[in-house]
């Protein structure tokens, strides 16, 4: 997709048949918009779009907000790491991204099919093992101060 792709056009212009809209292409649209936008900007008008193509679909509860939310994160912060180039090299780079199982590291299934996990975006769950996350991630002890709640 180049700065004017006509695939990312035809998104914006929810033209994009839902079943014509694999996995993979959403992450390819996710990279275009975020090279182009900053991540707010990106989640706002991706959102919004996704959700324009299910209603238009007449299946307004395919559209799922932390699954989007979770995977723009994932995406900007696999580019913020130097993998952003083209979408090719950025596919070769981040298989795992290109797997709608991608999520199951930081979700427990049964969060993710909740009502609330469609309407809103829902933090990772905070059971998981935290031996699992890479090693720039740091546990929450580790954070400054004023990072931390008075629960903590």
């Amino acid at each position: 997709m180049t700065a004017d792709s006509p695939e990312l056009a035809r998104f914006l212009r929810v033209e994009i048949v839902p079943s014509e809209f694999p996995h993979r292409e959403h992450v390819h649209i996710a990279f275009e918009m975020l090279k182009r936008h900053d991540f707010p900007e990106t989640v706002l008008i991706f959102s919004r779009t996704l959700r324009a193509m299910a209603e238009k679909a007449g299946r307004p509860r395919a559209f799922h907000q932390t699954v989007t939310i979770a995977f723009l994160s994932l995406v900007a912060e696999r580019m913020d790491a130097g993998h952003g180039g083209d979408f090719a090299a950025f596919a070769r780079a981040n298989p795992d991204l290109l797997e709608k199982s991608a999520l199951a590291r930081w979700y427990r299934p049964e969060r993710l099919a909740s009502e609330a996990a469609r309407r809103t975006f829902l933090l990772p769950d905070a059971a998981f093992d935290r031996a699992q996350l890479p090693e720039q991630v740091p546990a929450p002890a580790a954070l400054p101060a004023a990072h931390q709640t008075k629960a903590e």
